[in-house]
C-alpha cells in the first residue's frame, strides 16, 4: 500500500466498518456485478454500506486482462477527487493496482 492507495480482493458489507477502522475515507469497486456469480454482493448493496458508515464509494467496473486508456483515466479522476486513503478492490486487488500502477505512470495522480 502506498500512503494514499490500498488494495484487497473483494470486500462484502460486513468489511466496511472495518474499512473504516483502517482509517480509508473512499473505496473503489473494480469488479463488475456478478462477474463471480450470484454469491458476490451487488454495487449497490456495497455502496449502501459504505456511506452508512460514512465512506465514499465509487463503482468503477474494469474486465480482467482488458483495462484501456478510459479505465485508467476515469481512475485518475476519481483517485483526484476522492477523500484519501482510497481502499481499491476487485476479485483478488490485481486490476486495481494495475490501474493505479498505469495511472502513475502516465502521470495522471496528483500525489
Amino acid at each position: 500500500m502506498a500512503d494514499q492507495v490500498g488494495f484487497a480482493g473483494q470486500l462484502y458489507p460486513e468489511h466496511m466498518v472495518e474499512v473504516t477502522q483502517k482509517g480509508f475515507k473512499s473505496l473503489i469497486n473494480n469488479r463488475p456485478d456478478f462477474e463471480g456469480g450470484n454469491d458476490q454482493p451487488t454495487s449497490a448493496q456495497l455502496e449502501e454500506a459504505a456511506r452508512n458508515v460514512g465512506i465514499d464509494y465509487v463503482f468503477q467496473p474494469v474486465v480482467a486482462g482488458q483495462i484501456s486508456q478510459l479505465d485508467v483515466e476515469a481512475f485518475a479522476r476519481h483517485y483526484n477527487e476522492l477523500p484519501k486513503p482510497i481502499l481499491m478492490f476487485c476479485r483478488t486487488g490485481n486490476r486495481s493496482s494495475n490501474l493505479y500502477q498505469l495511472a502513475k505512470q502516465m502521470d495522471l495522480l496528483d500525489d
